[in-house]
């Protein structure tokens, strides 16, 4: 097997191995701070608002594993992951402070 052969079998499977971390525990985090934003703006009683939220969480979590092997750019899909949870979590965050809905 030549240098480049191996040079590029390297970098793909950095690669591979950057999406399937955001797509488990990235993709964890990030459906864990949506799916609390969700039910914490949801109407209705707590005990609805959270089994909402929990039902859209799967779907939420299929959607972005699925999007971490759709892109083409790895670094932009850790960008947007981190930045969609960071997002999520200052407003929930937020919304406790203010004395929203627990």
């Amino acid at each position: 097997m030549s240098r480049g052969t191996r040079i590029l079998r390297g970098a793909r499977a950095r690669e591979i191995t950057a999406r399937a971390l955001a797509a488990v525990p990235l993709n964890y985090a990030v459906t864990s701070a949506l799916t609390v934003l969700i039910a914490r703006l949801l109407p209705g009683g707590g005990a609805q608002a959270s089994i909402g939220a929990t039902m859209l969480s799967f779907a939420i979590f299929a959607g972005l594993a699925m999007t971490a092997f759709a892109v083409r750019s790895v670094a932009r899909l850790w960008i947007a992951f981190v930045g969609i949870a960071l997002f999520a979590g200052v407003v929930d965050w937020m919304l406790i402070h203010w004395g929203g809905r627990l």
